[in-house]
């Protein structure tokens, strides 16, 4: 982890490794965006007559159930920066997304103090979303 302070949520029921889950779990939108792109491209494979691969099943179906598991997560993450505030979400998006982007780095159009206070619900809903409130 990085050298920036836990949010503090306890007001919300929220404990330092739970901030942290739901910290890393949002981290992980970047990723998650870039293997959502490449399981929903166009992919072929060759067949040269040979068997290959163990895994029984569809892999086509088995690709689409990781896609949409994988964009319901990006969405769950997408959704609750609007209902925490609909003004700022997408700055809420990249600040809980992206490592070492704070307030200052965003200039986004609403004070540090209310900027932070969007955070903290972000995080509450987003806790209440998962189960953990």
């Amino acid at each position: 982890m990085s050298n920036r302070r836990d949010l503090r949520l306890d007001k919300y029921e929220i404990s330092k490794y739970a901030y942290r889950e739901l910290l890393n779990f949002c981290r992980q939108y970047p990723e998650k965006k870039e293997k959502l792109r490449e399981l929903r491209g166009l992919s072929s494979s060759s067949f040269n007559g040979t068997p290959r691969g163990n895994i029984p099943g569809n892999p086509t179906e088995r690709k689409a159930m990781i896609a949409a598991r994988i964009a319901e997560d990006c969405e769950l993450i997408e959704q609750t920066a609007i209902e925490a505030d609909v003004r700022i979400y997408s700055w809420l998006i990249k600040n809980v997304t992206e490592e070492n982007l704070p307030y200052e780095c965003l200039n986004p159009p609403i004070g540090r103090r209310q900027f932070y206070e969007s955070r903290r619900k972000f995080f509450y809903l987003l806790a209440h979303k998962k189960g953990m409130v």
